[in-house]
């Protein structure tokens, strides 16, 4: 008796936790935390929209509902693109304040 070809992994990728401090995502037998101050996108979401991820290909991961992109690089260490991780700041130095 011989097995059918298994079909597609669809449980490669998975939200596992949401915190008031972030995220934890399982992926390939590894978890992620993805901290609100590091990832600010996610903070705000609903629960369906963070829930909804893809791995459209190994180690690139895809939140269709909130448009964000994110690879196994920018997750595992953020403080190596901060212009990506961060938000940009909404009261920005008065023009006195940085003439010093």
């Amino acid at each position: 008796m011989n097995s059918l070809t298994p079909g597609n992994n669809i449980s490669a990728v998975e939200i596992t936790h949401i915190s008031s401090n972030g995220i934890w995502m399982l992926t390939h037998h590894e978890e992620l935390f993805m901290p609100y101050d590091d990832f600010p996108w996610f903070k705000d979401q609903n629960i369906k929209a963070i829930l909804n991820v893809e791995e459209p290909r190994p180690g690139h991961f895809y939140w269709p509902d909130i448009d964000v992109d994110l690879d196994l690089e920018i997750i595992r260490h953020p403080e190596r693109f901060p212009l990506q991780a961060k938000k940009h700041n909404a009261n920005p130095e008065s023009p006195a304040d940085t003439a010093r």
